[in-house]
């Protein structure tokens, strides 16, 4: 099995490290919740070799198994009611960009997460495009 940090969720053993994922965070005490996403890997562009032309890309591992939320609300109940409160869920594994976009926004939506008080959430934030081919 593979480490997820705190998260729970499942990822197969000898499978590349998805993009990203979407999240569901629980306050254990009050049932309150926050739906977000998180990327496991992000693009570094360095400059090409001497003589050559081409930028060089190399994937790097983000912290994303100790990261908990960019919610500054639900960080402050971290800190003070502690990591034990919380149940962290991975939803869904994503493999693109867009794919993490989307999928976050559909489900902010279906949850309705800005328009109920049970949820974290204070903004949607999206911009998507069409997929690419």
């Amino acid at each position: 099995m593979v480490d997820l940090g705190h998260w729970e969720g499942v990822l197969e053993e000898n499978v590349d490290l998805p993009y990203g994922f979407i999240y569901k965070i629980t306050n254990l005490t009050n049932d309150k919740k926050y739906i977000g996403k998180k990327q496991c890997q992000s693009i570094r562009k360095r400059p090409p070799l001497k003589g050559k032309k081409n930028k060089r890309h190399q994937k790097i591992e983000t912290d994303w198994k100790t990261y908990t939320s960019s919610s500054n609300e639900l960080n402050k109940d971290l800190e003070s009611l502690g990591m034990d409160s919380f149940k962290f869920e991975i939803l869904r594994w994503c493999h693109s960009k867009w794919e993490l976009s989307y999928y976050e926004a559909k489900l902010q939506f279906e949850e309705e997460v800005l328009t109920r008080d049970d949820y974290y959430n204070g903004i949607i934030n999206l911009r998507i495009g069409k997929r690419k081919q």
